[in-house]
């Protein structure tokens, strides 16, 4: 397996990650998920990719389930999250990146899979309704409370990803590191043109 640093930081994580959308709880089990991490630990994957709104928490639970039935040394796996759906109607919960919702939505996170910090979390798509300055020194907060490593966003604009990055350098804070977009044979612009200069300019990563 390559191993790649995620963007300019200096966390390796592995070229292939495994993803539990649309599969964890929905068609895997947790004996599913980990006789499936285990195949993918043993052909080198050391990320595992999971969100907050997959099957509804129900796949932090059964991800985290897994991870400690396979007793695996923390240190030697990379995971993640990502936030902004809520899993309530309530307007403060859901379709935001408010601070109120990521201070409460990293614990329910943990509480789910069960770990002590989370290694990636994500923006999982921009909010207008809230500056971006808010959310940036939400993210900020969580990594210097030690509740995850590394921010980042997905399915941001290349404007957008700037603009938290600016501001987080220009208030001294917490950087966002990467970006996961969509991408594949069909879809392409944004990853080959859009983010083009913010590859060189602020070192932005992918996890695509």
């Amino acid at each position: 397996m390559e191993y790649r640093r995620l963007g300019r930081s200096g966390l390796k994580v592995s070229a292939l990650s495994l993803g539990s959308w649309v599969t964890y709880a929905n068609q895997v089990d947790t004996t599913n998920a980990r006789e499936i991490m285990a195949a993918a630990r043993d052909a080198g994957v050391n990320f595992f990719d999971n969100a907050e709104t997959y099957a509804a928490g129900e796949s932090e639970r059964i991800m985290g389930a897994a991870l400690r039935q396979l007793g695996w040394p923390r240190e030697h796996v990379v995971v993640s999250s990502k936030f902004y759906w809520g899993l309530s109607d309530d307007p403060n919960v859901h379709h935001t990146l408010n601070r109120k919702y990521l201070l409460g939505a990293i614990d329910g996170s943990l509480k789910r899979f069960g770990l002590d910090y989370i290694d990636l979390i994500f923006c999982h798509r921009p909010d207008p309704d809230t500056p971006i300055e808010e959310t940036v020194w939400a993210m900020h907060d969580i990594i210097s409370r030690g509740k995850a490593l590394y921010w980042g966003t997905s399915e941001w604009s290349a404007d957008e990803i700037r603009a938290a990055w600016e501001i987080a350098e220009r208030h001294h804070l917490h950087k966002p590191v990467m970006e996961q977009p969509q991408y594949n044979l069909f879809v392409r612009r944004r990853v080959e043109q859009e983010y083009k200069r913010l590859y060189e300019d602020i070192g932005l990563g992918l996890t695509t």
